[in-house]
């Protein structure tokens, strides 16, 4: 058993209503604690959704975004804590979840092509030895087609552009029809026409009442991008609507020093509040 340091108990869990039962809620994240090699990477964090929203997870590099979905998600173990969705271990709601991750984590040689990888979205429902009929693959041509990838379908994952990569499992994400996506820098280092693509995507899950966790770096299009914000560094610093809780001394609690970094958000924010 690990050992971590004691901390208060956190009250930053985004809680719309409190006396709404465990089952009625999206996300339950209790006390999560995450290590690698004894070493905690997340400890103590709660986290809560009742109703969709679009969330923002944010924070310095190494502060546990990408670690914060993957426990949520099951794909890395707790060392303390609970996480249910919709009322259950997450690996009761496999159906129900859709995930992207990072572009890095990726083998793009697999031969495959862009259908087939879009094809994939639709296992979950039509089990892994079956095969898809034409409906499903019009349904695969119909989300390729979404992200501007329609022409592509034949084309090996391996030859495309980043950006075309990242719409691609983009494209997969919307075959799933899932109720909670989770997305790991869907917009990192990919070029304006694709941030533009995953940014119209984001919000068109969110009208259709589907809730999104989105890890984004970029702070300057925080407030823009986002209605809720997940602030982490290592332990949740601050989680709630963003304009309540995107703030410079919240900020400043996340990124710590970093004032290259928090002059840029800050000038962001005066922004969005003079467009308002």
């Amino acid at each position: 058993m690990i050992q971590v340091p004691q901390a208060a108990s956190s009250t930053t869990g985004v809680k719309t209503s409190d006396s709404k039962s465990n089952t009625a809620r999206i996300l339950d994240v209790h006390d999560m604690t995450v290590a690698y090699h004894q070493r905690p990477v997340l400890w103590d964090v709660d986290f809560t959704l009742d109703e969709p929203r679009l969330v923002g997870i944010i924070g310095p590099n190494g502060a546990g975004k990408s670690t914060f979905i993957k426990a949520i998600l099951g794909l890395v173990p707790l060392a303390g804590g609970s996480v249910k969705l919709f009322g259950t271990a997450p690996e009761a709601q496999r159906k129900r979840i859709g995930y992207v991750p990072q572009r890095e984590s990726v083998d793009w040689d697999f031969p495959v092509s862009v259908l087939d990888v879009v094809l994939m979205g639709t296992y979950g429902r039509l089990g892994w030895f079956r095969r898809p009929r034409a409906a499903d693959i019009a349904w695969a041509r119909e989300c390729l087609a979404q992200v501007g990838l329609a022409d592509f379908a034949y084309r090996q994952i391996g030859q495309l552009s980043g950006g075309q990569q990242q719409r691609t499992f983009l494209a997969r994400a919307l075959a799933q029809k899932a109720d909670i996506y989770f997305m790991d820098e869907p917009m990192a280092g990919v070029d304006a026409a694709t941030e533009r693509v995953v940014f119209a995507l984001l919000k068109q899950l969110r009208a259709e009442g589907k809730t999104l966790l989105v890890v984004h770096h970029d702070l300057r299009t925080v407030a823009e991008y986002f209605e809720m914000v997940a602030m982490l560094n290592m332990r949740l610093t601050a989680a709630g609507p963003t304009a309540e809780v995107f703030t410079p001394d919240n900020l400043r609690k996340t990124y710590g020093g970093r004032l290259e970094v928090l002059d840029a958000a800050a000038e962001a924010l005066r922004k969005k509040q003079r467009s308002d």
